[in-house]
Formats: C-alpha cells, sequence, structure tokens
C-alpha cells in the first residue's frame, strides 16, 4: 500500500509542550514535563522517524516500525500494550488516546475510550494511509480518499459531511473540529466553530499543501512556503508573525502554540509560551529532520 506520508511529522505539539526529531534519529522537547512528556527518556531513543504528541504525552515511532510512548499515562494512552506493535507506519495522539497506522492499512487505538475514540469501528478498515486524533475524537483517510470518524461526536466532529468527500490527501483534528486537506489544495472542515477554526475563509485558499490543527484554531502551509491561520488567537497562535515566514516545510498545532519547520532545517514557535512551549531553546535547532515524502509536497 501507499502511505500518506503528509502527516509524517518530524515536529509535533501536545498541549504545553512542543517535540523536534533531529536529523541524527534523536528527539528534542521543551516546554511544560509536569508529567514527563519532557522526560529525558526519550533522549534514549536513537531511530526515530516520526513524533506525535497528546496533551501531555509524546509518541515516537522508530524505523523498526516499533513504537515508543512516554508522559502522561493515567489513561492509558502509554500502555505498554503498544509495544506489542512492530509494523507500525505512523502515529497519532489525541488529548489522552494514541493511534498506530499499521503496514497492512490497519489501525491500533490505546488508551482514553470514554467517548469511543478508541471503539472497535476502528477495526474494520483496511485500507488506511493516514490516522489523526482531535480531543476524544479519531479520523482516517482511506486509500480511495474518503474520510472516517469515530468517538466524541458533541461538535459534529465526526458529522456524516465527512463522507460526502472522496479525494482528501491529508487529515487533521483539533480538540472539537476536523479539517480534511483535498487533492485541488482547497480546505474543508467540520465540527466546532465557536472561534471560527471551520470559518469559511479556509475555503478560499487553493494551494494548501498542508493542514494542521490546535484546539480551537486550523493552520494551513501554502505551496509557496507561506503560513495562513483561522480561529482562536487569545495567546496570539494565529498571531500575524507567522505570516513574515516564507520558507516553511512543515506545520504543527498544541492548545494555542504553533511551530514551523523551515526549510533549512530550523523551528519557528509562536502563541502561547506560559510554560515555555515557545521557549527560545527551539531557536538552537538547525538539523531538524525533513518531513518523510513519497510524493512531492512542496
Amino acid at each position: 500500500m501507499t502511505t500518506n506520508n503528509r502527516n509524517s511529522s518530524t515536529i509535533a505539539c501536545g498541549a504545553h509542550h512542543s517535540v523536534a526529531l533531529l536529523t541524527n534519529g534523536t528527539v528534542r522537547c521543551w516546554g511544560n514535563n509536569s508529567v514527563n512528556q519532557c522526560d529525558p527518556v526519550h533522549l534514549t531513543f536513537p531511530d526515530v522517524i516520526q513524533v506525535a504528541c497528546g496533551y501531555a504525552h509524546s509518541v515516537a515511532l522508530t524505523s523498526n516500525g516499533t513504537v515508543r510512548c512516554w508522559g502522561n499515562n493515567r489513561l492509558n494512552q502509554c500502555d505498554s500494550s503498544y509495544r506489542t506493535l512492530t509494523n507500525v507506519t505512523q502515529v497519532a495522539c489525541g488529548y489522552a488516546h494514541s493511534v498506530a497506522l499499521l503496514s497492512d492499512g490497519t489501525v491500533k487505538c490505546w488508551g482514553d475510550n470514554n467517548k469511543n475514540q478508541c471503539d472497535p469501528v476502528h477495526n474494520t478498515f483496511t485500507d488506511v494511509i493516514q490516522v489523526a486524533c482531535g480531543g476524544a475524537h479519531s479520523v482516517a483517510l482511506l486509500s480511495n480518499g474518503n474520510v472516517r470518524c469515530w468517538g466524541n461526536n458533541s461538535d459534529n466532529q465526526c458529522d456524516p459531511v465527512h463522507l460526502t468527500f472522496t479525494d482528501v490527501i491529508q487529515v487533521a483534528c483539533g480538540y472539537a473540529h476536523s479539517v480534511a486537506l483535498t487533492s485541488n489544495g482547497t480546505v474543508r472542515c467540520w465540527g466546532n466553530n465557536f472561534w471560527n477554526q471551520c470559518d469559511p475563509l479556509c475555503r478560499t485558499f487553493t494551494d494548501v499543501i498542508q493542514v494542521a490543527c490546535g484546539h480551537s484554531y486550523s493552520v494551513a502551509l501554502l505551496s509557496n512556503g507561506t503560513v495562513r491561520c483561522w480561529g482562536h488567537n487569545h495567546h496570539n497562535q494565529c498571531d500575524p508573525v507567522h505570516l513574515t515566514f516564507t520558507d516553511v516545510i512543515q506545520v504543527a498545532c498544541g492548545y494555542a502554540h504553533s511551530v514551523a519547520l523551515t526549510s533549512n532545517g530550523a523551528v519557528r514557535c509562536w502563541g502561547n509560551n506560559s510554560e515555555n512551549q515557545c521557549d527560545p531553546v527551539h531557536l538552537t535547532f538547525t538539523d531538524v529532520m525533513m518531513p518523510y515524502t513519497d510524493v512531492l509536497l512542496w
């Protein structure tokens, strides 16, 4: 099967922490470490190829298809069950649950299931090419461009509207909204729109190559290396500073902060810095790994 690597993240954000994967396969974290989500244990992994973050836990995918988790495990989002997986191709994290996409196109979930975000419905999918997680919902992109959602639907973040899409190439999730990037570079959003995180503004973009979501805002990376944000801006997570970037190749979002990876391997952050999740330490990185691709993304 062909894996969609638009979400093979080498940068990731939790609620109040940030993670970067360096070119030597090691991981660096900064920000809140109250439950060891930035614990030095991650420094012992030498062969990481992708990272993901939940609210207060972090996940790393290694080159041999195994998974490592650290941080908050109160709801089993870092449960040892993941250690039995050996053929993982992508990982994603929600508020307190984790999802792994396997090489055979199937999905495995562990962690909090109070809203059925780890419901066995995901076991019925055999042709998944990408997964994404929101606060308490999960989204799978199928090889035919269709989207499937399961979990919390209190704000229509799993609304059947997503079933009408047939040309999706990437999906992303906020706390209670979902975003799809289509093959013609346009964006579709559904779910909670209280802070305009699903504002029709997104429909004006026609050259998007990646989407990302924070708690209540959305970010689009355009083909010219610029970034656009819409939604809640109470901590400047949609601050115009992002408009000054012209060489971005990947974006990631936390609760209220955003991280951009530039073409020279450097990282830029903006938004909430109450827990040093945008701490200047990130400015010292010049060798962050480029995202893996098997199609031309930029």
